[in-house]
């Protein structure tokens, strides 16, 4: 102990001069190789505790900015919604657009019809007993029953009842509907009826036509019920049997039904009655 006080003097010199060899040889930038190895694990500390330093003062400031955060994600969910909004809109406008576009460019093509444009406002119901769709046009537009009713498809069918301000359609797929009806490419002529199956059939086609898959068939006009030249669909099958005197086929229409939105009423087409023509028989004794 005695030494230890004996040579505090000594002890303290040599620390000092140390400190003072330490100093010059940090301003002749000798230590710098030996500082940088010592900040390595320094650095490692002192980030730690800046980090938790920072989160310690964002939980402590977060309750404040609750508020400001929950009215800036209500804004931009308000801003998302009328933007969504925004968007059905203008798809509606589009398909609007297309769907008027094809129709006045069909309606170009045959300027000796005149038509009015409805929208379709009840679909056909499948478990209905007649298949049917209703349109917003009625005797107020001039729609009359057994007028056509078509899109830039093909027919759909014929006005079967109409009020002031609504009519409804029977179409050809409903199985009472029958259409004279033509192959377009040979001019051969059958007859059309609707089926169960939402499918056309071709009945009486004769055995000696050439039908094949593809053909496009059209409405051939005979018995006054509609006009000439419309297409009704697209032969996708024909059936042959043996001992039959007429050949049938199948008839896929170009139209979906149940799909259907705006369609063009034929209203320069008054159906003719040829029922005037039929012969009476004359009654037994009857002067003539």
């Amino acid at each position: 102990m005695r030494n230890w006080r004996s040579n505090r003097g000594l002890f303290l010199g040599i620390c000092l001069l140390v400190c003072l060899a330490l100093i010059t040889a940090s301003q002749l930038g000798l230590l710098s190789p030996v500082t940088g190895i010592l900040s390595i694990p320094l650095n490692f500390i002192t980030g730690i505790f800046n980090r938790t330093t920072l989160e310690t003062v964002d939980a402590i400031e977060m309750p404040s900015d609750v508020p400001t955060l929950q009215r800036r994600v209500a804004d931009l969910e308000e801003a998302l919604a009328r933007y969504q909004s925004e968007l059905v809109e203008l798809r509606e406008v589009a398909n609007d657009y297309q769907r008027l576009s094809e129709l006045v460019n069909y309606t170009s093509q045959t300027q000796d019809q005149e038509y009015v444009a409805a929208d379709v406002i009840s679909n056909s119901d499948s478990n209905a007993p007649l298949q049917t769709i209703s349109l917003n046009r009625g005797t107020r537009d001039g729609i009359e029953i057994g007028m056509p009713v078509i899109t830039q498809l093909g027919l759909v069918g014929r006005i079967s009842d109409v009020t002031a301000n609504a009519s409804r359609v029977l179409l050809i797929t409903d199985v009472s509907s029958a259409i004279s009806a033509r192959l377009q490419t040979t001019r051969d002529e059958g007859s059309i009826v609707g089926q169960a199956t939402n499918d056309l059939l071709m009945e009486f086609i004769p055995l000696n036509a050439s039908v094949q898959e593809g053909d496009i068939v059209i409405s051939s006009g005979l018995g006054g019920n509609l006009p000439a030249g419309l297409v009704i669909g697209q032969v996708t099958n024909v059936q042959q049997r043996e001992f039959e005197l007429f050949q049938n086929a199948t008839i896929r229409s170009l139209n979906n039904f149940a799909t259907l939105e705006t369609v063009l009423v034929i209203t320069s087409f008054q159906p003719v009655d040829l029922s005037v023509f039929q012969s009476t028989p004359v009654a037994a004794g009857s002067g003539s």
